[in-house]
Parts: C-alpha cells; sequence; structure tokens
C-alpha cells in the first residue's frame, strides 16, 4: 500500500492533472471578477438622482422612470404649501449617484391629514416607545421623569391608547428614572446655601423645590428649613426648601404741599426779588 501511494505522488500524470485543475479555477476567478459579477452588479455605473420634489406624483414617476429607475410612494403627509399629489420629499435624495434601477422612496402630499390610532406604549422602555410611536408616524414630545422602581420605563402617556389622532401628532412622555426602590438619610442641609445643599440631595438621589421667606436672621439664598421634615425619605422624592431673603424695603411715601420760598442777593438796582412756588401747581409769581 505504502508502494503504490509513494508511485502516485511520483506520478507526472497527477501532478499535470492538478496544475490543469488549479489554473482552470484562477482563469474562473479572473472571468467573474472582471466580467459576469460586473455585468451582474452594474459595476462603475451609476445615475445621478433627478429632483422630483415638488413636481406632480404622476410627473415624478415618468421622470425617474426615463431615468431609469424605479419609485415607491412611501408616505403620505398633509402640507398646505402644496396641491394634493405633489411630491414634497423623496429617498434618496437629489443629485444622489445611485445604482441603475434602484428605488427611490416618494412622500406625497394629500389633501387631508391621514389618521392614526394611538398604540400603548406604558410600561415599554422609552427606546422601544419611540420606534413604537414613530412606527405609527407620530412623533415624540417632552420627556419628564419621575421617581418609579423600573428605569427608562414608560409611566405615562400624553395621548390615551386607542385615541384616533391625526398623523404627526406630538405625544409627551412620563418616564421612570429608576429611583425610589430604597430609603435614604435626609443630609443636615439646613444653614446651607442653595447650591451646597441641592448639591447633597442630589448625591443621595433626592430632588428640592425651592419657596423663599424674608428673613433678618440669617444672610438670602441660606436654608432656613425644609418639608417634610423626616430623617429617611424614599429616594427620589422632593424636599420642598424654604430659602431665606431679605425683606422687601418699604419706601416712605411723601405727601402734601411744599412751599419753598427764595430769597436771592440784591440786584444792581439794590431791590430785592422773592420767588415763591408750589411744588404740586408749578404756579411759581415775582414779588
Amino acid at each position: 500500500m505504502k508502494e503504490r501511494l509513494t508511485a502516485l505522488l511520483k506520478s507526472r500524470k497527477l501532478w499535470i492533472t492538478a496544475a490543469s485543475a488549479l489554473g482552470g479555477l484562477a482563469v474562473l476567478l479572473v472571468v467573474l471578477d472582471f466580467w459576469i459579477m460586473p455585468a451582474l452588479t452594474n459595476y462603475d455605473e451609476g445615475v445621478t438622482v433627478p429632483d422630483v420634489s415638488h413636481l406632480a406624483l404622476e410627473e415624478a414617476q415618468a421622470l425617474l422612470t426615463s431615468y431609469g429607475l424605479r419609485n415607491e410612494v412611501s408616505d403620505r403627509r398633509s402640507n398646505t404649501a402644496f396641491p394634493a399629489n405633489y411630491v414634497i420629499d423623496q429617498t434618496p435624495a437629489a443629485a444622489e449617484i445611485v445604482k441603475p434601477r434602484r428605488k427611490i422612496y416618494l412622500t406625497v402630499n394629500t389633501v387631508t391629514t391621514p389618521t392614526v390610532v394611538v398604540p400603548e406604549v406604558v410600561n415599554l422602555s422609552l427606546r422601544n416607545a419611540r420606534i413604537q410611536l414613530q412606527n405609527y408616524g407620530l412623533q415624540v414630545g417632552a420627556v419628564s421623569f419621575e421617581s418609579s422602581r423600573f428605569k427608562s420605563s414608560v409611566l405615562r402617556q400624553s395621548v390615551a391608547p386607542g385615541d384616533t389622532v391625526p398623523k404627526g401628532m406630538v405625544v409627551d412622555l412620563t418616564v421612570s428614572d429608576g429611583l425610589g426602590q430604597k430609603m435614604v438619610t435626609v443630609p443636615d442641609i439646613v444653614g446651607l446655601k442653595i447650591t451646597e445643599a441641592q448639591q447633597k440631595l442630589r448625591e443621595v438621589g433626592l430632588r428640592a423645590e425651592l419657596r423663599f421667606q424674608p428673613s433678618d436672621a440669617q444672610p438670602p439664598n441660606t436654608i432656613l428649613d425644609y418639608t417634610p421634615r423626616q430623617e429617611q425619605i424614599v429616594e427620589g422624592e422632593t424636599l420642598v426648601l424654604i430659602v431665606s431673603e431679605q425683606p422687601d424695603m418699604i419706601e416712605e411715601q411723601e405727601g402734601g404741599v411744599i412751599d419753598t420760598t427764595y430769597v436771592p442777593p440784591p440786584d444792581s438796582t439794590g431791590t430785592d426779588r422773592i420767588r415763591t412756588g408750589d411744588v404740586r401747581t408749578g404756579d411759581s409769581r415775582r414779588l
């Protein structure tokens, strides 16, 4: 057996056959790389996308077809600046270079605003809620945070699930900040300045709301007290800080008629002249 294997390896025919196979494979790869694949993928060919926005849909479709491009109406929106069935947006954008037969997605104006049914996104993560609302053609508006156990979980939505609303409507979300899982000790903040007190509260996961109170005993912006007055509260809760401010200054009010009499130096004739005036009336006489 060993002798036969040795003789086969020394066979000239075997090596010629192997070399021929390798050569044929190399030729096939070259043909694929330089002729077949470029033909299939339109290599080194490109089409400049025409600008079809602000055109009627039929006109835009005809223009894209003449460029060898396909098209699809992907969305319809209401825009009072354009007539109905006019293209208001396109993807890819105009002037981009794309492959022949590329599909261009068109957004078309409609006379009436389409409506959608609002999905329920409560208990979803903020990220998934955004995706869900966008998939329904809605926009995420203001995102506020409240203390709750599960971080980034949606607690409330401003538009109730199941409501039928215009497409593109804004939905505000209230999201959990992940706090509220434990009790924390309220730091000693009485007598501190506002910024120092707020920093200490942030360090333990508490919030602050400011209320000002006139005080002569403490400099302005000093913490006088806070509520609730407890040693420990739930993480994420809000303390109402009572902050000192300068007492209001009450200006004295002046009233009544003020008469002034002015005696000037004697004039060159030696005659004294006295001027009297009423501040209230502005009346003046020269005697």
